[in-house]
């Protein structure tokens, strides 16, 4: 062959490349035939999701079901057929049509119009015939909806044509005032990416099947994102060892001390960047009940490099009195820290808190891990904006980003199945923990706390892991600067391996830390339940491994058996191996 020649998809690529639609976090090998005939006021990709309430109407809910599916991994939506499509859709400013030329009737189109007058934002998705062009809709509805198109109707189709809308693909065809960029995560599962996805998934399947049957973990779910493509996403195992329930890619786990670096962090990176708060200021400095102890004069930026000299672990529920925990609630109980258990009230601010202030601190400036740092910093947060901090990162991340899932006390928001058991705990709690944070102390402060608390899907943390990739940016939005994720990501500490808040991978290639072949860029957390995530800007990978080795009792196995790492090593052999 011709040096010269190129072949159809290398053109592809090369003119995505030619007009700056793949950059250096997203890189698209998947050719999209997705058309964008209209874009009413720029409205695809979908950008903030906070404000957006979503509908998705189609002639049938089965038929279209890839279609919709694919819309939920990017947003909370809810789905309905055309059969009472004026009272189901009222409540949502945002409706989502699709159907194929044949679906589509002129009764829905009047629908449709109708819409318009109640100020409805209509993005219509429509399917056609690979041998005809689409007509457009849009000017029978006088210029006013946003129009997408597909040349044909397949499972491929319906899942371009739905990250097309929220932007996991590039539109690259037709006018070149039509096409737009990728702004989200893909969900193509390593296709076109040149990456031997059959032989790696064997090897991560031998892994998770060690790790059950060593009972390392009853089940697990892991995902790797790399160039902003799903390139590897399943689930194994069940959630108990009574094998009753299968686990799968949507479970939500308890993310232990990946709360850190998910929850608390972002909040602290966001009013740092805001200027609302100074690292180098101290804990006396913003919290009244610091000044008069013995931690008033230590800065925060100490605190989050775990520098600060605190005490590494209290066990406040041994400091329990008799009462204090009861199986029932009533006025003076109402803290509940699992089902059947519930906790006198005010105990995180009447003995907790000031316990933590009390508390003995050696001399700063030798790295000791401890829970208590970012206590403090969720303490400060609050002071800060007034604002309970679970509730100030859903509104400054969680709900624009679309990460659905990710929250604190999650039984208040999802049914039980959907949320993975933890330890069976028969020292405090005497119940298994069912949707209540595994951390004894964070359930004794309601469920809420700096270093654990948060829940989430693996697909929530690796949208988290794709924004840090991009340096602050996802969706088409900026959350963070790019200089205020360096800072947080970065090696910051002359005594350890610590960013701000981030563990990092060590340098010593001895402790094989997180793994075996990673590289000095990596950042991220583990958790204490059997949790990672592990970002790689070098080879812009994203690294998810959830699972619960604490059920039914607590076990090393997964740490002894390094399963987290070589499932990591895995995905860089098979990154080696391409290049």
């Amino acid at each position: 062959m011709n040096q010269l020649s190129i072949k159809p998809f290398g053109l592809f690529l090369f003119f995505l490349l030619c007009i700056g639609l793949v950059n250096a976090q997203y890189k698209q090998t998947v050719l999209n035939k997705t058309q964008l005939l209209f874009n009413k006021e720029h409205a695809v990709p979908l950008g903030r999701l906070d404000e957006t309430k979503i509908a998705v109407v189609t002639p049938d809910l089965q038929k279209y079901s890839t279609f919709i599916q694919q819309l939920e991994r990017y947003a909370a939506i809810a789905s309905f057929d055309f059969s009472k499509y004026d009272e189901q859709t009222k409540y949502f400013n945002t409706i989502i049509v699709a159907g194929t030329e044949t679906d589509l009737s002129k009764e829905m189109l009047y629908m449709l119009r109708q819409s318009l007058v109640n100020r409805k934002n209509i993005i219509l998705c429509r399917f056609g015939d690979a041998e005809r062009s689409l007509p457009q809709w849009s000017p029978l509805l006088g210029g006013r909806v946003t129009e997408l198109g597909y040349p044909s109707f397949s499972e491929i189709a319906q899942r371009n044509m739905a990250m097309s809308v929220f932007g996991g693909l590039a539109i690259t065809e037709g006018n070149l005032s039509n096409r737009t960029e990728q702004t989200r995560l893909q969900y193509t599962l390593g296709e076109g990416s040149g990456l031997d996805i059959a032989k790696m998934t064997k090897k991560i399947d031998l892994i998770a099947s060690e790790a059950i049957r060593e009972k390392a973990a009853p089940g697990m779910v892991v995902m790797a994102v790399k160039n902003g493509q799903v390139i590897f996403e399943k689930a194994y195992g069940t959630h108990t060892y009574d094998k009753q329930r299968p686990t799968v890619i949507n479970d939500i786990f308890d993310l232990a001390s990946v709360s850190k670096i998910a929850g608390t962090t972002p909040v602290i990176m966001q009013l740092q960047e805001k200027g609302i708060i100074n690292l180098d200021s101290t804990m006396g400095h913003y919290l009244w009940q610091a000044k008069a102890s013995n931690k008033a004069n230590i800065s925060l930026r100490t605190v989050l490099l775990h520098e600060a000299g605190f005490t590494p672990f209290i066990p406040f529920y041994r400091h329990l009195k008799p009462g204090d925990l009861q199986k029932t609630p009533s006025e003076t109980h109402q803290t509940k820290v699992a089902d059947n258990a519930y906790l006198i009230n005010n105990y995180y601010r009447d003995v907790m808190w000031p316990e933590m202030l009390s508390s003995a601190v050696k001399p700063i400036g030798d790295y000791v891990y401890s829970d208590i740092s970012m206590y403090v910093m969720k303490e400060v947060a609050e002071h800060e904006t007034a604002i309970p901090m679970d509730e100030y990162v859903q509104q400054i991340l969680y709900r624009p980003i679309g990460m659905k899932t990710a929250g604190y006390n999650p039984r208040e928001r999802f049914e039980k199945y959907r949320i993975i058991p933890t330890e069976n705990d028969t020292s405090f709690r005497k119940v298994l923990l069912e949707g209540y944070v595994h951390d004894q102390g964070a359930a004794m402060a309601g469920g809420v706390a700096g270093h654990a608390g948060l829940f989430s899907t693996a697909n929530d943390l690796a949208i988290y892991g794709q924004l840090l990739l991009n340096r602050g940016e996802y969706g088409g939005t900026r959350y963070f600067k790019p200089a205020t994720v360096d800072l947080f990501t970065s090696k910051q500490s002359k005594t350890s391996r610590r960013g701000l808040g981030f563990d990092r991978a060590d340098s010593d290639p001895k402790k094989e830390y997180p793994s075996r072949l990673a590289n000095a860029s990596v950042f991220g957390h583990t958790g204490y339940t059997g949790t990672c995530i592990w970002v790689d800007p070098k080879h812009q990978l994203t690294y998810i491994f959830l699972s619960n080795r604490v059920h039914p009792q607590v076990s090393n196995k997964l740490s002894d058996l390094s399963i987290r790492g070589r499932i990591l090593d895995a995905i860089y052999e098979t990154i080696n191996e391409a290049k």
